[in-house]
């Protein structure tokens, strides 16, 4: 662990990092697919679901960093310090189920990213995602957390010029699009949308993995003035971090919105792209793919560094970064090569990933509103109260979701 402040700190923009990382869930390929869907069949109509969710994800980001800051533990380490070893163990493998889905998901977004750019079998791209994540998560384990973080923020930067680029080739209708902050549906088909969106957005291993990220670029500041001051540049590193992921969603809905509403084929990335290309000219289209690889690798990384941190607290067992690399990678390149629908692929992701979303959520709110636990820095009482609303509309959605899904 670094310790990066001291007593007397003040703000400082260098401390900023572990929510950058933590965000890049927030814009991973299964938000793609959503937020891309959900503006060609239905317009601008699910703008405020975006806003909505983001808004959420900030609450839930800084409410793990801040366990992690306080007690010095990540997630699953002090969720599994309250539980015995069996329900610990059950515990662990419905988290590690989410891990593989969450891999899925990234590894299918970086291998049709590699096919669109360059042609690729899908199953050669699956290993090349696989093998510079594990790149990646090398630099992480030799050159530190540090190093990790800028490497990480500048593809949060690529994948924000990738999508935001879109945008700004075609504009899309002021009116239309404050008009879309008004929450309504259109049939259940919206709310399943709805729901993906929002299941594709607070995604349980980013909850798991900040409270790790903050506490090990931070340490375990004592009680007083120097937590303060950390806890004070974790709101802004949340605040900045979510302000450009909810950015760069908003900008997948608005475009799709604006130029692929009604177009065929839009429920899949690839769609996606052949309509952009067709509406907004190769360079657009470019950038997009770009974008899109950025996302997939990125989030595939940082999807295997949250499943080590979620089997070292669960477990209470080291794995090496790598090895928890080739864990999760094996079943992704395992459905390309079977020839499954990768696009299919990403919505069952988002199913499974459903099933985990409380499982995080409602042990996060509890541990933050716990006195005993948290001292001085407990929530304040509209902070659980808002907590819990967060945790039961998620949990509401997400089994909306699986109900919907399984009722096809």
């Amino acid at each position: 662990m670094t310790q990066d402040v001291q007593p007397q700190a003040r703000f400082n923009w260098l401390l900023l990092g572990p929510a950058f990382v933590a965000s890049i869930a927030y814009v991973d390929p299964g938000n793609v697919a959503a937020n891309v869907s959900a503006g060609a069949q239905f317009g601008f109509l699910l703008v405020w679901v975006i806003v909505v969710a983001n808004l959420m994800a900030c609450l839930v980001q800084y409410l793990s960093a801040k366990l992690g800051l306080v007690t010095g533990n990540s997630l699953p380490e002090a969720v599994g310090a309250r539980m015995r070893r069996p329900t610990r163990l059950a515990y662990w493998m419905q988290a590690e189920l989410v891990a593989m889905a969450t891999d899925l998901a990234e590894v299918v977004g970086g291998a049709i990213a590699l096919y669109l750019l360059f042609d690729l079998p899908l199953v050669v791209g699956g290993v090349i995602t696989g093998v510079v994540s594990l790149i990646l998560l090398v630099v992480k384990d030799r050159r530190g957390q540090r190093v990790f973080e800028r490497v990480i923020t500048g593809l949060l930067m690529i994948i924000a010029i990738g999508f935001l680029t879109s945008l700004v080739a075609s504009r899309p209708p002021a009116g239309d699009a404050v008009e879309g902050l008004i929450p309504r549906f259109d049939g259940a088909e919206s709310i399943l949308i709805a729901a993906a969106m929002l299941g594709a957005t607070v995604m349980p291993h980013a909850v798991y993995l900040h409270s790790g990220l903050a506490r090990d670029r931070h340490g375990h500041p004592a009680a007083g003035p120097p937590r303060r001051a950390l806890l004070r540049v974790t709101r802004w590193d949340v605040g900045i971090a979510m302000l450009i992921a909810g950015a760069v969603n908003l900008s997948m809905l608005l475009v799709a919105a604006t130029n692929l509403q009604g177009m065929d084929n839009t429920d899949s990335i690839e769609g996606a792209h052949a309509a952009v290309q067709s509406t907004l000219g190769t360079t657009v289209a470019l950038l997009f793919a770009i974008g899109l690889l950025a996302s997939g690798l990125a989030s595939s990384s940082v999807g295997a560094y949250a499943g080590a941190m979620i089997m070292q607290g669960l477990l209470r067992r080291s794995v090496p970064l790598v090895a928890r690399r080739l864990i999760t990678l094996v079943p992704a390149l395992v459905i390309l090569a079977v020839g499954i629908d990768p696009s299919r692929a990403l919505v069952l992701s988002q199913v499974v990933l459903s099933f985990g979303i409380p499982f995080a959520l409602i042990p996060l709110v509890r541990l933050t509103a716990d006195a005993q636990l948290m001292g001085a820095d407990v929530n304040h009482r509209l902070t659980t109260m808002l907590g819990w609303v967060v945790a039961g509309l998620i949990t509401l959605l997400n089994v909306v979701l699986i109900y919907l899904t399984l009722a096809g």
